[in-house]
């Protein structure tokens, strides 16, 4: 009924090797740069804590301890809300690439299927239009609801990513307050 041929079988095991290939480089490539990431954050903390435990050292009296402990808490927590946004960026560029990378394959399939379902028609008894029309429909239904779905998701990931960002912003100033009022009681 169906012939495929070995190009066909050899074509497709090409295509699927190569988004293995793709998505093992997308992996990869994210990890390495949450490593590099991580390996600098844990050089910069350690070159901070020896100057901030000398800083410490130093101090003449307690006064002077509490100023530079409150002098520190607010570098600290900007770096610690960059490091976690650049965590963020890199999973999510590699959740993007990972979602273009699906939607072609899933795209791929789906032209595949229909062409198998037009061949089938061409050599189906008379009177199965109906059902392959069915068919059809339910596809084109599926990938219209997988649209919809996938717009909502990003619209959703959007409004996700907008209130970490304020609450961000928020946790940034709340700290900048607390340092300013620390510093105005010492």
């Amino acid at each position: 009924m169906f012939n495929t041929t070995p190009e066909q079988i050899a074509a497709t095991n090409k295509a699927n090797v190569e988004a293995m290939m793709h998505f093992n480089h997308v992996a990869f490539e994210g990890i390495e740069r949450l490593l590099a990431l991580n390996l600098n954050a844990v050089k910069s903390a350690m070159e901070e804590s020896v100057s901030n435990a000398k800083a410490a050292l130093a101090a003449k009296d307690v006064q002077e301890l509490i100023a530079l402990q409150t002098a520190l808490a607010q570098p600290a927590m900007e770096k610690a809300v960059s490091y976690s946004k650049s965590v963020y960026e890199i999973a999510n560029q590699a959740k993007t690439e990972v979602t273009k990378m699906v939607e072609a394959q899933a795209a791929e399939a789906n032209r595949n299927f229909v062409a198998l379902l037009d061949k089938a028609a061409k050599s189906a008894p008379a009177g199965s239009e109906v059902a392959i029309a069915a068919v059809k429909s339910a596809i084109a239904a599926a990938n219209s609801a997988y649209d919809s779905m996938s717009k909502a998701g990003k619209q959703f990931a959007d409004l996700a990513e907008a209130n970490v960002a304020a609450a961000t912003n928020a946790t940034v100033k709340a700290a900048d307050a607390s340092v300013k009022t620390a510093k105005r009681a010492a």
